[in-house]
């Protein structure tokens, strides 16, 4: 599983698996995930929709979600999109929690593989 997260960047190189784990805490407590739903979206700097998932659960009680970037998701074109995540509770209420600055747009980053097929 190859890639990074950083603040407001998610990078991946082209075709490679990676694994965003989301913990999401509040004033250093978990918070319980049960019943929400996590969301990432990835679109062209135009706002165009690449693709969407939704996250998998780890530990709904401990605050900890999955998304799993397949080879497919990251085998688009090598270049900077927009990405965030949000996580939508119980209640219908809706966080975006990447990036985290609600100043910042979130940057989902594909770098240019080497290795293919042909």
């Amino acid at each position: 599983m190859t890639g990074r997260m950083i603040k407001n960047l998610i990078e991946v190189r082209q075709g490679d698996s990676f694994a965003v784990v989301v913990h999401l805490l509040q004033n250093g407590t978990d918070v319980d995930l049960s019943d929400s739903i996590g969301r990432m979206q990835v679109r062209k700097i135009d706002g165009t929709l690449v693709w969407a998932l939704e996250a998998a659960v780890i530990s709904a009680a401990e605050g900890k979600i999955l998304f799993e970037i397949t080879p497919e998701l990251s085998g688009i074109e090598a270049g900077d999109y927009q990405c965030d995540i949000q996580i939508e509770m119980p209640d219908n209420s809706v966080n975006t929690i990447f990036p985290s600055n609600v100043n910042q747009t979130g940057i989902f980053r594909i770098t240019k593989q080497i290795t293919k097929e042909n």
